[in-house]
């Protein structure tokens, strides 16, 4: 895992919370994983916290993921590295 800066791990989760908020199916399932309703979304996102969740949905699920990094041409492997830059935890809790 490659580490990348805040600026850039905050760029990436804004990314992935652009491309759910277009995707109407991803963003009720989002939704429903997490309680937070699509209106209340503005409100959340300056929570601390919820980009790492924006971040760690994806990271639950592949195919979204790889829709998601391949429309947005990041690389998949750096999205855990944006997740921990913005929340670091020892790896080993999501192995």
């Amino acid at each position: 895992m490659n580490p990348i800066n805040l600026e850039a791990a905050e760029a990436t989760a804004i990314s992935a919370l652009q491309f759910l908020a277009r995707d109407d199916d991803l963003l009720m399932r989002f939704s429903t994983i997490t309680g937070i309703l699509p209106n209340d979304m503005r409100q959340s996102a300056t929570q601390p916290g919820f980009l790492v969740g924006v971040l760690d949905f994806f990271l639950s699920h592949e195919p979204d993921l790889l829709a998601w990094t391949e429309s947005s041409n990041i690389n998949p492997g750096n999205v855990m590295s944006a997740r921990f830059a913005l929340a670091p935890e020892d790896p080993a809790d999501f192995e």
